[in-house]
């Protein structure tokens, strides 16, 4: 399967966004991507008070834009997420969806972990302005493909990846990673989710200077059950396509079947014994 990841660099102008968003989408369906994903945020970035006008419903402009496109193209698509405000809760999520070759959404799925940091450059409260979701969520390609979705500052909690991947082939993590994290930390952390849970792992982030006080690293990636780097963006907007080997993956977790080898374990005591302090 071919996947194509669409690397950009969003801001308050969502029109603008949306058309920039576009024309790579088109682009990766015209180089035979049968998956495009997109980053956070990818229709409107910006401080929280932008991002809180901008709330919208399910069935709103991004997912409206989304499946016309997908539909016209003949695509799975995942949007990057967008801020959602549901018609039958109080609250506000970052939400992620999937639509189908037919324009019809298959999955939604709602950020569960929520970044709050005090790191220069990267000044963030998301429990300010976000409720937690609290579904993991699988979703199926048109091929058949299962799809395991996840959002930026998830990547960060491994427990979430490994219950996706009991059941995913592949997962996607849409991110808008900033740049002072993204050098050190994402391509690691994108590496040993691959890694540990023996999947095909999409890192989709946006890159560069926003017009507000925040700058995105970039370096989208697509990685393989071994942990392997196949594809990864520049430091400027663009497309990553690349093709996925599902034999390759039923090699490693065949070869290596960690995941069959799990097993279930009591948690640490709270405090530790005493013979076990000393040992």
């Amino acid at each position: 399967m071919r996947v194509a990841l669409a690397q950009v660099n969003a801001d308050g102008d969502r029109e603008a966004n949306l058309a920039n968003a576009g024309r790579l989408v088109r682009e990766a369906a015209d180089r035979g991507a049968a998956l495009v994903v997109l980053p956070e945020f990818f229709g409107l970035y910006g401080p929280a008070e932008v991002m809180r006008a901008a709330a919208e419903p399910l069935d709103g402009p991004t997912t409206e834009w989304a499946s016309g496109l997908a539909a016209e193209l003949g695509i799975d698509l995942v949007p990057g997420s967008f801020v959602e405000r549901p018609a039958d809760r109080p609250g506000l999520f970052n939400t992620s969806v999937h639509v189908g070759p037919d324009g019809r959404v298959r999955a939604r799925y709602r950020k569960i972990h929520l970044f709050d940091a005090t790191i220069p450059g990267a000044e963030t409260r998301e429990t300010d302005l976000f409720e937690h979701g609290d579904q993991a969520v699988v979703t199926v390609l048109a091929d058949g493909t299962r799809l395991g979705m996840s959002v930026c500052f998830d990547i960060r909690f491994p427990e979430l990846y490994r219950a996706l991947a009991v059941q995913a082939d592949v997962l996607v993590c849409p991110a808008a990673f900033p740049m002072i994290t993204t050098r050190d930390h994402w391509p690691v952390l994108l590496r040993a989710r691959a890694i540990e849970n023996q999947a095909f792992m999409l890192g989709c982030s946006q890159v560069g200077a926003h017009d507000w006080d925040r700058v995105s690293g970039g370096r989208s990636m697509v990685c393989d059950p071994w942990g392997l780097i196949l594809a990864q963006a520049s430091d400027t907007p663009g497309l990553v396509v690349c093709d996925l080997d599902f034999d390759r993956q039923r090699w490693v977790r065949g070869r290596l079947p960690a995941l069959e080898g799990r097993r279930a374990f009591a948690p640490p005591a709270e405090r530790p014994r005493e013979e076990n302090v000393n040992a």
